[in-house]
């Protein structure tokens, strides 16, 4: 191709590199040009026009002997020329150059012809793949099915979410942390339907193990081979490279001298410490700075620098020596570009890999052949290893950009799946450890991906039998806890941060543990069982180090010093506790394994506990007959531990011997004879001794680290494998030996066996001991032990204990968390323990045990037990901490009550116990138990001389109910040849043996029935011996000879008789009682009403004044027709109105001359009406608001709490809150919830936010009537006479210097001053000055605004116009109107009657006013009120009042005929859709009429329109919201009551209004009263230019009448969102996911909250995006949902937000703020619409204010920056 001068392209390259060829162009020119442009620099000169053609490189690779030669140095060669050329990279231009002269030809070698014709033929050959594989981004939705999911790792994207069957099922919706991908079509992952309609189309042809080469060509493969084989070692070799000034086999001939100064990212600093940094290193501004910390957080490394070697590295000194001081320095590196320039292109390299392999599976198998080949150095030289291996040395881009790559290649391909897991596994620990010592999160390691692999089924067994996975990653956890004390157990440093974050990197191996067992194996191999045990060994050695870690003394004399660390313990755990309940699972599941590890559990602690008796001397403990050689110990006085795994894992062991009968099928094969159960019992023991004796108080000055572990030793998340499991142990070992003997260690253990073992010692106890403490404690620590006696029994709800299943164990938690109150459905699932899947099994039992009560508009829904399983309520249910155990009893004892039943809570009916615990039961009759019970007892009846409990005799009765019901169900389960063992009732009518001749527990009962102090307990003993009698019975029955019938039955029953007797009587004396002292206090009542006479009158007065205006006119005759202005305007008889100041207490009546009331009242700007939220506003300075557009984009809002103050009181109160705020702030720098310096207080009633206060005026218009008259001369003003405007502007006989006399007091004309300050300074954001002319203006505005508003809101809710305000708004017009009638008496006269002509001039034309707004342009309501209020400054002279009614009357109709024309300029009439009644009534012809002539007036540019009836019909809906307004307005103002039928919606409103507003009710013969005048006013209107633009088209209008602004739509599934958001990018950082999007509820913007990158400028400070979007669209009020966190949002101003619960709902009715339940959530209407309302109501700020005073920590919050 020949030169073409001008154009300069590239020139010839260097020797030794490729010489450009010469060929025709194939970009677009405007991309030649672009390419030609930027490749001249790099090539220095400027000669001939040829430019890079993809393909003839590509065919000149196909020709090359040397490929790898060849390339790279092409890429020497190109890659510095593209990448790196300056301080700034330049993405866009690198992108399109690359793919140019870089990738273009690979594709061309790959392809062998244009890949634009080669990759759709190779995707058209491949077959699609039944994997999803779908890579999830930052915050998109995932769903995981509950009942389908292998676990819970099992997700699915959206898309294939709604086409599986799982929709129907219960699934959890998450968001995604990004990384991960989507399961659909892994048929390991689901228990059933694991494909999408989408992907199940792809699964049907073929066999699965089909080699995806077939597909391709033959010579394809081989280049396929080829290029990526040397563009992946390219990209390896040059991401792992680490010297910093030459290249892997790229070095350039001609080297450029230029470095990067490289800044990387680590998780230890903060934004601002970076940002300040950079801006000291590299003189940057703050918001480069800014730029620089985003994008090296976002991508793991920025350049900051660029230039010569010297000039970058004094920027790394720099930044080395400023960030070096508290922690380790930030990772900077002087790199030379071209290596910058070569580790971008790698990176591109990779990602292009990537998409090229989307295209043919064959091309995706190729890469993983390329990437697991082995190198020349054998082990761990494959490029994936490399790869891994370098991984924590890499930064956050690299890494994530070859994670993406493994998970597109390796992890979608089975075969190379399998492949890479082993080689994953086998560097396990190494990866581990990088990991460790790195400081990037989990999600950005190679470690991470173990989620991927572990979790496969047939992956984890396959990695555990080959390469031993369980015991490599329990050796790899035991390493990284090197520090153990003597004994070898594990020994935490302090629990500081670090170690901390240190501690969560060692735990994540256990997630790994937990992910390799996480789903179960249904078949054994051989090997699998020796594998598995090999863990299981390991498993032992990590719980040995545990069992005992953390020993405690207890301190006695003084106070522990330094609380000693306790929760790396804990947390290890409560991680743990999970990974311990699956390996007992799996062990369940094959007996050989079960046997194994139990022997091996066993072993384990035999040597835990093989210093079990040294040192400690041996005791023998005798008690009624029985006697036991034990050890000497004392919790008390010894170092005991809370941890004991060994033990626990042991009796989880034990039971599974039981569930699966392994116990009973082969008794020889396990080594039950050699247990010794004194040493199994000892150390649960001591645990719960331990337990009892903090609860008694005894370990008090051991400080809160034991108070803690005590309470997570109880808690639901580790209870399961401590306490639960401590029970068990203690459960196993005494049904293993004699009941009497474990009953003498326990009350060794307790510290009780002196008060038992000797007669008597309790009397000498409670005479000798005087010290209350010591008495105290012994009474708790008998409790305690009867209750873990009543556990050890009655706690059988365990499957392989009691014969039950699980879901009977998981009813009972629901039975008895519910018997406590009711509960919402998250409080139950947080009250059960989860499983390894998160699952509690609660979804399935729920509905037998509970009822489920919907929520209201607020609150949540709420599971009630059904009433039928109250009966299952254990009073002493094991579960229950000691404030939930009195709750309960409260709430059981007062259902009882209710129903009329007596209030026993006797136990509960239990199931038998499993053959291997069968013989628990008889510590219920053993010699040492009765012994217990009857010494109790016997304290209660000679209840002086003792030191008892009512809590140990209640504990006592339940465990004398619980035998009794044994014994009871033995008896009625009796077969044939049994003989009952269990004879409890016999031993208990036995008396005591000589010498002391106790009497029997039967007479002990008998006795205490009866005695006065234990009245609560009568109902449970009569319970008691009522049960035995029916024993007796049953034993009768059983037994052939009867007995004789005790005589303790019939005095019983008699006793009975008489309780009852003396029961009822009781209950009538109170009845009579009562009903006596209701009928003195009625009778004072009455007394004092009559006494009081006159104060009652006047009360019932002021009610009757103070309310609404609708009752306050009982004078008017009703049936007269009610004017609301006008000549006709009805008369109203004036009333007092009285009110009281709410700080002073005192009442004063509301007088022109008197001191000023004021109302508490809060002005704030508002577009809630807006139809123009995209308006900018204009200079406040220079703005003049006089016109409103009728877009209403800005207005002025007033509200009011309708709180009444003396106007001094009011300020007096102000000035001592601003006082107090100055000496606040000088203390703490926090915010209040108000702004003092904005003039913000808070209403001292109701702490309502305000920021100013409203004069109560009497009505201002009767007032100028009653006036003296100064000189009549009457003007009636008929305004539509245009001739008579000059001497409207100065009426003859006026005299200039003339001032009304204002009839106000001082008082009220300062309040007036300051309301209409506030208005002014609010409403235009500019600082007070009463003197400017604006101020009238303003005040008008407000009040029409707040009119306005007020009238949708009414109109939205179908309300009636009058009659249903709320009192607080009722008022709040009332005082508004007033105030705005009466603001012009101190305003400037000349200043308010320019106003007026000026409005007046926008109607009635003159010459001297240009250019005014045209009529299409001016809000009617706002010039109506603005004209009206403005009028009596002109008339000041006349007050005649005639004169003024009438100027209202002619005003308001002249207003009104402009908005007629408005509307019918404006509407837009379809003729069409609507079934039209041609009824061609008066009204329709005139409307007719009316139309055509302004037809002609426009020159006929109006469309022509047929129908009147459409008109009329269009003009009467346009003209409503306008008349209920006036009505609203002239009612508050002339204070004419509304007539009854506005009172009510019913038809025929618009006839209603019209007679009320002196309006005729066909409204067009307003045009025929006056018609020349008002022809040439309707023509002067409609020349004017801009509504002929309009007209034309050229501009558009506002159409009437406008719709109600309502918040956004929002779907109905909370998902959509959710997805929403995740495809939104921030839109300042190109293309980077938000990490807190953020919806405006008002107008839809989905916003990048909370984050440096959208930060802006606003009134000279930094705000975030949704504080700045809140000025553009809300007036500085603002409501977002923040759709990651699920949780709405409400801000005003920069200082003022709070959170509001959202209005989504799970199916629960709960919101589920954070999305951590992860239930589907779906839009609560109602709840919604109370958002809106909020806002249409302009009660957001207040919200806001109430949210912050009631939770302080709101205030704290950097709102602005949100």
């Amino acid at each position: 191709m020949g030169c073409t001068t001008g154009c300069r392209g590239i020139s010839a390259p260097a020797p030794g590199a490729p010489p450009p060829p010469s060929s025709s162009l194939t970009l677009g020119s405007a991309e030649f040009f672009f390419l030609s442009h930027i490749l001249t620099p790099l090539s220095g000169c400027n000669c001939s026009r040829s430019i890079l053609e993809p393909a003839d490189i590509g065919s000149k690779w196909l020709q090359a002997n040397d490929l790898q030669k060849e390339v790279y140095q092409h890429l020497a060669y190109y890659v510095p020329k593209i990448y790196c050329r300056g301080p700034n990279p330049a993405p866009q231009r690198e992108d399109l150059l690359a793919q140019h002269v870089l990738l273009g030809p690979m594709e061309w070698y790959l392809c062998g012809e244009d890949p634009a014709f080669g990759f759709p033929k190779l995707e058209q050959a491949n077959k699609p793949s039944h994997l999803c594989g779908r890579v999830f981004k930052v915050g998109e939705p995932t769903y995981s099915c509950r009942d389908c999911a292998v676990d819970p790792t099992c997700v699915l994207c959206m898309e294939c979410f709604l086409g599986s069957i799982h929709r129907e099922h219960r699934y959890r919706m998450t968001t995604s942390g990004g990384g991960g991908f989507c399961d659909c079509g892994d048929t390991e992952a689901w228990k059933e339907g694991p494909y999408c309609q989408k992907h199940e189309l792809n699964t049907s042809e073929t066999a699965e193990e089909e080699d995806p080469l077939v597909h391709l060509p033959e010579d394809m493969v081989v280049r396929a081979y080829n290029i990526f084989a040397i563009t992946f070692k390219y990209a390896v070799d040059i991401l792992t490279w680490e010297k910093e000034n030459e290249l892997p086999g790229l070095e350039m001939i001609e080297k450029s001298d230029t470095y990067y100064c490289m800044l990387f990212n680590d998780e230890v600093h903060t934004y601002e410490q970076v940002i300040y940094t950079l801006q000291k290193a590299v003189n940057c501004t703050q918001k480069e700075a800014i730029g620089f910390a985003t994008t090296v957080d976002r991508d793991g490394r920025r350049s900051v620098r660029y230039g010569d070697f010297q000039y970058c590295d004094q920027a790394k000194s720099v930044i080395v020596r400023n960030t070096s001081r508290q922690t380790k320095p930030l990772k900077v590196q002087v790199m030379h570009s071209s290596i910058v320039a070569h580790q971008s292109f790698g990176l591109k390299l990779l990602t292009w890999l990537g998409s090229v392999i989307g295209y043919s599976d064959g091309l995706r198998r190729i890469l993983c052949q390329v990437g697991l080949q082995e190198g020349p150095d054998g082990e761990n030289s494959s490029l994936v290893d490399k790869l891994m291996l370098y991984d924590s040395k890499l930064w956050k881009g690299a890494r994530n950009v070859y994670h993406q790559l493994f998970m597109s290649s390796l992890l979608m391909d089975l075969k190379y799946k399998k492949l890479f897991a082993i080689r994953f596994a086998r560097n396990y620990e190494r990866l581990q450890s990088d990991f460790m010592k790195d400081d990037h999160d989990r999600e950005f390691s190679i470690a991470d991906l173990s989620i991927q692999i572990f979790t496969v089924p047939s992956l984890a067994r396959m990695l555990i039998t080959e390469e031993n996975l369980m015991t490599t990653i329990i050796k790899t956890f035991m390493d990284h806890l090197r520090h153990r004390d003597i004994q070898g157990r594990f020994q935490f440093e302090r629990y500081t941060a670090l170690q901390a974050f240190k501690f969560r990197r060692v735990q994540s191996l256990i997630v790994d543990l937990k992910y390799v067992l996480i789903s179960k194996p249904t078949e054994w191999s051989d090997d699998l069982r020796h594998k598995f045990l090999e863990g299981f060994d390991a498993f032992l050695e990590l719980l040995k180090c545990m069992q005992g870690m953390d020993p405690i003394t207890r301190q006695v004399g003084q106070h522990i010093e330094m609380e000693p660390e306790w929760e790396a313990a804990f947390t290890l755990q409560m991680k743990l506790t999970l990974v311990i309940s699956m390996m007992q699972d799996w062990c369940a599941l094959d007996e050989k394994v079960l046997i194994e590890a139990y022997k091996k559990c066993l072993t384990v602690l035999m040597q835990c506990h093989s210093g079990f008796t040294d040192g400690e001397q041996p005791i023998v403990l005798s008690m009624c007959g029985h006697s036991v050689e034990t050890i000497r110990y004392c919790v008390s006085q010894e170092k005991v531990s809370i941890h004991l795994p060994v033990s626990r894992l042991l009796a989880g062991l034990h039971v599974l011997l039981s569930k699966t009968e392994v116990a009973y099928k082969f008794p020889e094969l396990l080594p039950l004879s050699e247990l010794s159960p004194p040493m199994l019992i000892e150390h649960p023991l001591r645990c719960l001794v331990l337990c009892a004796q903090v609860h008694a108080g005894m370990w008090r000055r051991n400080g809160f680290s034991l108070v803690n572990q005590i309470y997570y030793y109880h808690n639901v998340k580790c209870r399961r494998e401590m306490f639960d499991k401590d029970i068990v142990m203690l459960q196993t070992g005494v049904s293993m030996m004699d009941p009497n003997h474990f009953l003498m260690i326990m009350l060794s253990r307790f510290e009780l066996y002196q008060i038992f073992s000797t007669p008597d010692y309790g009397k000498r106890f409670s005479t000798e001991n005087t010290n209350k403490d010591v008495v105290q404690q012994n009474n708790t620590l008998i409790e305690e032990m009867l209750y873990l006696i009543i556990m050890i029994v009655g706690e059988r709800f365990s499957p392989g204990i009691g014969q039950v299943n699980a879901t009977d164990e998981i009813k009972r938690e629901i039975i008895h968390q519910l018997s406590i109150r009711p509960m919402a459905h998250s409080e139950l699932v947080k009250a059960l323990p989860e499983d390894e899947n998160r699952e509690t099994g609660m979804e399935s039992v729920i509905e037998e045990v509970a009822c489920f009560k919907k929520p209201g508009l607020t609150g949540r829904g709420l599971y009630e037990l059904k009433p039928e399983c109250a009966r299952n309520f254990n009073l002493y249910f094991y579960h229950f901490s000691r404030a939930e155990q009195s709750k309960a009893e409260e709430a059981q004892r007062k259902l009882k009550r209710q129903n009329r039943e007596d209030t026993a809570l006797p136990p509960p009916a239990l199931p038998p116990f499993c053959p291997l615990f069968a013989s628990l039961v008889n510590i219920l009759q053993s010699d040492v138990m009765l012994c217990i019970m009857g010494t109790i007892l016997q304290w209660a009846v000679e209840h002086n001389g003792y030191a008892w409990s009512e809590s140990m005799l209640q504990r006592v009765l339940h465990l004398l109910g619980m035998a009794l019901q044994e014994e009871k169900q033995h008896l009625e389960n009796l077969s044939e040849e049994n003989v009952v063992t269990f004879t409890f009732t016999q031993k208990i009518s036995r008396p005591g043996e000589a010498p002391n001749n106790s009497p029997s527990i039967l007479a002990m009962l008998e006795t205490l029935q009866n005695a006065p102090h234990l009245e609560v307990h009568k109902d449970m003993i009569r319970w008691i011996l009522k049960t035995f009698n029916t024993i007796k019975k049953l034993r009768e029955s059983s037994s052939t000879s009867p007995v004789a019938e005790t005589e303790g039955n019939i005095m019983e029953e008699s006793s009975r008789d008489k309780d009852k007797a003396e029961r009822k009587r009781k209950a009538e004396i109170a009845r009579l009682r009562r009903e006596k002292i209701m009928a003195q206090m009625s009778e004072m009542q009455r007394h004092f009403i009559n006494e009081n006479k006159e104060l009652f009158q006047q009360t019932l007065e002021e009610l009757d004044t103070s309310t609404s205006g609708v009752h306050e006119n009982s004078p008017v005759i009703s049936d007269a027709k009610l004017t609301a202005l006008g000549p006709e305007q009805t008369r109203v008889a004036e009333h007092r109105q009285v009110v009281m100041c709410i700080l002073c207490q005192e009442e004063q009546e509301v007088k022109v001359d008197s001191r000023a009331m004021v109302l508490a009242a809060f002005i704030q700007r508002s577009t809630v009406l807006s139809k123009n939220r995209n308006k900018t506003t204009p200079d406040p300075e220079k703005y003049d608001p006089l016109f409103m557009h009728p877009d209403l984009s800005c207005g002025t809002h007033t509200g009011s709490c309708g709180h009444i103050m003396h106007a001094h009181c009011w300020q007096r109160y102000f000035d001592a809150v601003q006082a107090k705020e100055q000496r606040r702030q000088q203390r703490l720098r926090v915010h209040t919830s108000y702004d003092v310096e904005n003039g913000e207080f808070l209403c001292p009633l109701c702490e309502c936010l305000s920021n100013t206060v409203i004069p109560l005026l009497p009505p201002p218009r009767v007032l100028f009537n009653r006036s003296v008259c100064f000189l009549n001369v009457l003007n009636k003003c008929n305004s539509g006479n245009s001739e008579k405007m000059d001497q409207l502007q100065l009426p003859e006989g006026f005299r200039p210097d003339f001032k009304p006399k204002n009839p106000y007091s001082e008082s009220i004309k300062e309040m007036l001053t300051t309301f209409g300050t506030a208005t002014y300074k609010v409403g235009l954001k500019v600082h007070p000055n009463e003197e400017d002319p604006r101020v009238p203006i303003m005040c008008w505005g407000s009040c029409a605004y707040t009119i306005q508003t007020i009238e949708r809101i009414l109109a939205d809710e179908d309300k009636p116009l009058f009659g249903h305000l709320p009192c607080r708004q009722d008022d709040c017009l009332t005082s508004l109107t007033r105030f705005a009638a009466a603001h012009w008496t101190v305003s400037s006269l000349p200043a308010v009657q320019a106003h007026f002509c000026t409005l007046l001039a926008s109607l009635v034309p003159n010459e001297k006013n240009g250019n005014l707004p045209c009529i299409l342009d001016i809000d009617m309501f706002h010039l109506l009120v603005s004209l009206v209020l403005s009028f009596p400054a002109i008339h000041c002279q006349d007050f005649s009042g005639v004169s003024l009614g009438t100027g209202d009357l002619h005003l308001f109709h002249l207003v009104t005929m402009a908005h007629i024309i408005q509307i019918l300029l404006t509407s837009s009439t379809e003729e069409n859709g609507m079934d039209q009644e041609n009824t061609n009534s008066e009204e329709e012809v005139a409307v007719l009429t009316l139309y055509k002539f302004l037809c002609q007036c426009t020159g006929s540019a109006l469309k022509e329109i047929s129908s009147g009836w459409h008109l009329w019909r269009n003009l009467k809906a346009g003209i409503m919201p306008f008349l209920r307004c006036s009505a609203l307005f002239f009612h508050y103002l002339n204070g004419v009551p509304a007539p009854s039928e506005i009172q009510v919606n019913g038809t025929n409103q618009f006839e209603h209004l019209c007679s009320y507003l002196s309006l005729p009710n066909n409204l067009t013969c307003l045009f025929q009263e006056n018609s020349e005048i008002l022809n040439t006013l309707i023509e002067s209107w409609c020349s004017n230019s801009e509504v002929k633009r309009y007209l034309e088209g050229k501009r558009r209008a506002i159409s009437y009448a406008r719709e109600s602004n309502k918040l956004i739509d929002l779907p109905d599934d909370y998902s959509c969102l959710i997805n929403q958001a995740s495809n939104f990018s921030c839109p300042k950082s190109g293309g980077d996911k938000s990490r807190a999007p953020t919806l405006c509820l008002v107008c839809g913007t989905m916003l990048c909250s909370q984050s440096y990158c959208c930060q802006t400028e606003l009134e000279g400070e930094d705000v975030g995006a949704c504080t700045a979007h809140t000025y553009t669209c809300g007036s500085g009020v603002g409501i977002f949902l923040r759709v990651r966190e699920c949780q709405v949002l409400f801000l005003a101003g920069k200082t003022k937000g709070c959170f509001y619960p959202p209005p989504y709902l799970d199916d629960y009715g709960e919101t589920d703020q954070g999305l951590r339940r992860g239930n589907p959530l779906h839009l609560c209407k109602e709840r919604f619409k109370k958002i809106q309302k909020l806002w249409q109501q302009h009660s957001i700020t207040e919200e806001i204010g109430h949210a912050q005073e009631a939770n302080q920590t709101l205030v704290g919050i950097d709102w602005q920056h949100l």
